[in-house]
């Protein structure tokens, strides 16, 4: 079940361990396609611009569980590629006891704070009741999305990307099928959407759970896992909650921006909800590369190999470019028909504006790729600050274009924010990276001249000895 990252050709290993990323992420993404085409077609526009405007702060709060499991997953991945298994274990400890409070929070926090928040969104008082129905059930079901986020973030340290993803293909055909039970056959309206995606993760939740007991040894815990070392703890906790306040940064500005499109009024907000929709499922494989890029260079900084890294992520970067091209022509040409799928007859307002917003990001989609590579690889390596300092910048061109382009030039605004956003985080993420692969390389020259020093006998580094007199 288990794969080492740290030998063999890194260009193969990446895209091998990706692919199942990739297909898994693009199966997690059916769970709001299928929920908004279905809510849409089945309740109308108004429903799916109620589901679309709770959108960021599901964003905010969810979106926080992800970064953070993804987080949690580094350390783990790190021991598990210096061979130091019982730190592994203690690893994956502090992270169920870290996935724990997280998941209280977020309960806490979602259930408390919904209306308020849609409120200070300006909301249309039209669509208040029935986002409210929604994030009350999704935020209900945080401890679901958060156990099964980590577990998956657990495996694919271990090198497993593959066995996820079949739980994942069972879980999202599972949530089709209630989805249209729940919202149709029981009439439980938006919240019956929500209600899908909770169970459906519950599945996968039950699955990776016999999987760890029956056929993964290594992330099985006893109680001495438990007896954390501080500064070990401290790490996971650390990386678990700088990449899920990273997630939480941007979700932030895109609740300014949300702010400036409830202002556009119903048509506005379902014709961003669609546009978002298949924004967000055509970046999958590009955000795949991002997270098989950590677990890859999370390894391999634990084995100390800097040129595996150096090579596996400037290659990276070059399929991810095809990639985004590839991706890119297909939605400037399909987008229009892949809108319609959300929405009825006679809504042409609403998919031309889609259609608008799909252009402008679909042309821009290489500085995305850049982006997931980079910031993945420095989270893999171990640093914090500078994804941090980029989530922020990322608020703010958000924001900004929320509050100044939005108000002036319309839904162009819209289209407008996210590339502005990229921008501004790819900044200090390439310093960042440079920065770090010059270190990279001292790191090898000083490894290379160890090596030379060995002693060819015992193979260690050995003073140099005097010659007899």
């Amino acid at each position: 079940m288990t794969k080492n990252l740290t030998a063999g050709p890194p260009t193969r290993l990446i895209v091998g361990f990706t692919l199942p990323l990739l297909v898994g992420n693009m199966f997690q993404q059916l769970y709001a396609f299928t929920d908004a085409a279905v809510v849409g077609r089945m309740l109308g526009v108004e429903a799916l611009a109620a589901v679309g405007a709770s959108g960021s702060l599901q964003f905010l709060l969810i979106g926080f569980t992800l970064g953070a499991a993804n987080g949690l997953g580094i350390p783990i991945a790190r021991a598990f590629g210096n061979g130091d298994f019982e730190r592994m274990r203690r690893s994956v400890a502090a992270g169920v006891i870290a996935s724990a409070g997280i998941a209280a929070a977020v309960v806490l926090i979602g259930t408390v704070f919904a209306r308020g928040l849609l409120t200070l969104m300006a909301t249309p008082s039209e669509l208040m009741a029935s986002s409210i129905a929604f994030l009350s059930v999704l935020f209900a079901g945080a401890p679901v999305t958060m156990a099964f986020n980590f577990l998956s973030a657990a495996i694919r340290a271990l090198g497993d990307s593959r066995t996820p993803l079949i739980f994942l293909i069972v879980a999202c055909l599972l949530n089709a099928g209630l989805v249209v039970v729940f919202v149709g056959g029981c009439g439980f309206g938006v919240a019956g959407a929500a209600l899908a995606t909770v169970v459906a993760q519950l599945v996968s939740v039950a699955a990776c759970l016999v999987l760890i007991a029956k056929k993964m040894p290594l992330l099985r815990l006893g109680r001495a896992d438990f007896r954390l070392r501080r500064d070990e703890f401290g790490e996971s906790v650390r990386m678990g909650l700088t990449m899920g306040f990273q997630m939480s940064t941007i979700a932030v500005g895109a609740l300014v921006l949300q702010y400036a499109i409830n202002g556009l009024g119903t048509e506005g907000v379902a014709a961003a909800t669609a546009a978002l929709r298949v924004d967000q499922f055509a970046v999958q494989p590009l955000a795949s590369f991002g997270l098989g890029v950590s677990t890859y260079v999370a390894q391999n900084r634990g084995a100390g190999q800097w040129r595996r890294i150096r090579v596996g992520v400037f290659r990276t970067l070059l399929v991810t470019w095809g990639v985004a091209a590839l991706v890119g022509v297909v939605i400037t040409l399909g987008g229009t028909q892949i809108v319609g799928l959300f929405v009825g007859e006679g809504e042409r307002a609403v998919v031309g504006m889609a259609h608008q917003y799909l252009v402008i990001n679909a042309g821009l989609y290489a500085i995305l790729a850049t982006l997931f590579v980079l910031r993945n690889a420095i989270q893999g390596l171990g640093a914090t600050f500078v994804p941090t300092l980029a989530g922020g910048m990322e608020l703010v061109l958000r924001a900004a274009a929320g509050l100044l382009l939005v108000t002036r030039f319309g839904f162009l605004g819209v289209c407008l924010a996210a590339p502005l956003a990229w921008v501004g985080a790819l900044t200090p993420i390439l310093v960042s990276w440079f920065s770090h692969r010059r270190q990279m390389l001292d790191d090898e020259l000083l490894a290379g001249r160890a090596l030379a020093d060995e002693c060819p006998e015992c193979r260690q580094p050995c003073e140099p000895t005097l010659a007899p007199a």
